[in-house]
């Protein structure tokens, strides 16, 4: 049997390639201006940095411009909301992303939901998830809404297939398993303490790796034909997942790297792009 590769960074370019498009014509009514991201880095941590440039980098791509924020690692929780609001109040502004994590002494929740929802195009305010969760106009959590991307793209079935999201993460695993349950998938949610975990994993269609250990996810534990995806990355271009060891069982699996993460960014300009476009509209 040979596996579907679930290519996000084929699928990715070709995104790109249509959103510069959209842009060209989002320009035209703003009389030359672009769609604009915010980019907030709080702290000096260098895979942070290294996102927020890729994130930049994406924006270009397409043609559109990135206001860079950095803030110094010993930012309040309370200045970092009166930023977040300068932004939420700036028209030119079309989508603000915060960079996670944040150090430790910020509630990074209460500046999550600082952000106004228009502007929410990574998708991790509470009302967005709320939003997404009752399947009302929202933008969602950009890795998981990637991950759905990828698997309507190559034609994955959902319905009525049995799901499985391995992580509880606000900004992954939480809204991965809503958006599965609203494609009609049964979806089970596992972490790193749930007990019998490779027997349910054994029964799944589908599954999704997104806890944050390296290889945390046995290949034996996942049966034959199952659908894989690893929104994990890891030192050594490893995954949440144990690959090598299912790549010649499973239907299809994304691999590590050029699976999800390319998606994460695609989705995240596709985002602001579209918050651009309701704002000329």
């Amino acid at each position: 049997m040979t596996a579907i590769i679930l290519d996000g960074k084929a699928l990715s370019l070709k995104m790109e390639s249509e959103l510069s498009k959209r842009v060209a014509v989002i320009k035209e009514k703003l009389n030359g201006a672009t769609p604009i991201l915010a980019t907030i880095l709080v702290g000096d941590d260098p895979s942070s940095a290294t996102y927020v440039k890729m994130k930049g980098n994406a924006c270009q791509r397409v043609g559109m411009e990135s206001i860079k924020v950095v803030l110094g690692g010993e930012t309040t929780t309370e200045e970092l909301q009166a930023e977040i609001s300068k932004l939420n109040d700036n028209p030119l502004v079309h989508g603000i992303l915060l960079q996670h994590p944040v150090p430790e002494q910020i509630n990074e929740r209460d500046c999550f939901d600082q952000i106004a929802l228009h502007k929410d195009v990574d998708g991790v305010t509470s009302l967005g998830f709320g939003r997404m969760a009752m399947q009302e106009a929202a933008y969602g959590s950009a890795t998981p809404q990637g991950i759905m991307s990828l698997l309507d793209y190559y034609e994955i079935p959902l319905s009525g297939k049995n799901a499985v999201v391995v992580g509880r993460s606000a900004i992954l695993g939480k809204p991965m398993a809503m958006m599965l349950l609203n494609a009609n998938a049964t979806v089970t949610v596992c972490h790193s303490r749930t007990q019998n975990l490779a027997e349910i994993i054994g029964r799944a269609d589908i599954v999704v790796g997104a806890l944050g250990h390296p290889e945390f996810i046995k290949g034996e534990w996942i049966k034959d034909d199952a659908v894989v995806v690893d929104a994990g990355y890891h030192q050594g271009g490893v995954g949440d997942i144990e690959l090598s060891a299912i790549t010649e069982r499973c239907s299809a699996y994304t691999p590590v790297p050029g699976g999800v993460g390319p998606m994460t960014i695609a989705t995240l300009i596709r985002q602001t792009v579209e918050s651009a476009e309701k704002s000329v509209a």
